[in-house]
């Protein structure tokens, strides 16, 4: 068997695992005779993991989207060393390769958390003159119990601006080179938004929910270039079935502008319309009700932490990319 097959077969992504006994990756792949692993997987990452079962990845995966989904900066900061070990493992073979353009964008959300919770302690005290030592990530990508931090109420406002500044995601991001694919398919999605009366730049949302792979696919299931779920593709008239198309780029880019299009139309602010992309529009009205606030900055310490970062960042990149600053980004015609 090919040693990317079986590399899936370990990374428990098409089924349970082939052994229960907790062994090193290294310590498997000689067991199945597989010593071609030591050519994609780093030695440290054969060496520190042991063989994830298919409940230790689930875990690892529902561990993930909790923290995603909370609005606790510690709980993203706390799953840090396990993310960044898993990617490694991911970028190794084609078959993780699309878990990995998924997960490596959502790492930098970890990655900013960790710097925020640092530098803004929870209890005000002032910030450690050198950086502590990151812990090991756990043996199978599965973290343990993080102790839980009473966050000062004037932290949090502090930390909430922070990882929502769009000047800090500028500085986070610069110098970053784009994605490969991207310079093959940015032209022709620049037509198809632009046709759809979007503003072209917002193309480089893919940079940021996929890493411009077309076949990015997130653990629960979301999928291509703008990371459409089953339900909503449809919605935009996307077929998931016989043929899947998310993974068509045009098709994908097409619902994108359309959603985004929608977006802008119910809350007249493309920040709060990515919120909504990210988060879920419901989600988004029901903080904008419930709160009174009227913009992303006044509403985004009610999101979730994920989110207040995931504008800040969208917008940082089409900086980058297209040099055009947020409020230079036209309304929908």
């Amino acid at each position: 068997m090919k040693t990317f097959l079986v590399l899936a077969l370990v990374l428990a992504l098409a089924g349970p695992a082939a052994a229960q006994e907790k062994k090193s990756l290294r310590d498997s792949a000689r067991e199945y005779g597989l010593a071609g692993l030591e050519e994609y997987v780093p030695g440290e990452v054969l060496d520190g993991l042991v063989l994830p079962d298919a409940a230790q990845w689930r875990r690892f995966w529902g561990s993930l989207y909790a923290a995603r989904s909370s609005g606790s900066l510690e709980e993203l900061a706390w799953m840090l060393p396990e993310a960044e070990a898993a990617l490694k493992v991911l970028d190794a073979s084609p078959e993780g390769k699309p878990y990995a353009d998924w997960l490596r964008q959502r790492i930098d959300y970890l990655e900013l958390a960790e710097y925020v919770s640092l530098y803004l302690p929870a209890d005000g005290a002032p910030a450690p003159r050198a950086t502590p030592p990151r812990r090991a990530p756990a043996p199978g990508l599965v973290p343990p119990p993080r102790k839980e931090t009473a966050v000062r109420p004037e932290v949090e406002r502090e930390r909430a601006e922070a990882v929502s500044s769009y000047r800090l995601w500028q500085q986070r991001l610069a110098g970053r080179k784009p994605p490969a694919r991207a310079g093959k398919l940015v032209p022709g999605l620049k037509k198809i938004f632009a046709a759809a009366g979007v503003p072209a730049e917002l193309v480089w949302l893919a940079e940021v929910e996929s890493s411009f792979n077309p076949e990015a696919r997130s653990p629960v299931g979301a999928l291509g270039l703008y990371q459409f779920m089953p339900a909503t593709a449809r919605r935009f008239g996307i077929q998931t079935e016989p043929r899947d198309e998310r993974v068509d780029p045009s098709r994908s880019a097409a619902g994108a502008a359309a959603y985004l299009k929608l977006l802008y139309g119910q809350f007249r602010s493309w920040p709060l319309a990515l919120a909504a992309y990210n988060a879920g529009e419901g989600r988004v009205g029901r903080v904008l009700k419930r709160t009174g606030a009227k913009t992303f900055s006044e509403a985004s310490a009610d999101l979730p932490a994920e989110t207040r970062m995931y504008v800040p960042k969208v917008l940082a990149t089409i900086y980058h990319r297209e040099g055009v600053e947020p409020e230079r980004l036209a309304p929908p015609n």
